[in-house]
This record gives structure tokens, sequence and C-alpha cells, in this order.
């Protein structure tokens, strides 16, 4: 597994109960579904380019 930084994070606690129950759903840890919602942000934002990014566990087989 490639390297991980870590920093602390400090949220609303709203946003925090709707990122865990999305989490919840859709059955990632609650950092996994904070990182797939950046990962999202930064492609749909075209901040970098999709091969600085890692591979998105959760894409589709056979690409969408």
């Amino acid at each position: 597994m490639a390297d991980r930084k870590t920093f602390p994070l400090r949220m609303d606690p709203a946003v925090f109960a709707a990122l865990q129950r999305w989490a919840d759903d859709e059955l990632r840890s609650l950092n996994g579904q904070i990182e797939y919602v950046l990962r999202d942000a930064l492609r749909r934002a075209g901040r970098l380019a999709p091969r600085d990014l890692p591979p998105d566990d959760d894409a589709p087989a056979g690409g969408a």
C-alpha cells in the first residue's frame, strides 16, 4: 500500500454524521468515504491529472 499522510480533521457534527451514514450505506470506512469524496471532487474540478490519483477501488469493472 502507498504511503499515506495523516492529519487531524475538524468538522461540523452534522457533516460527520452524514458522511458516516453515507459510508455505512456504501460499506466503506469513514476514512475511505472521505477519500472517495475528495478524489471525486478533484477529478470533477480538474485539479489533478488522472495519472496523479490513486486507482479508484470502487470503480465498476469494465469502466463507467
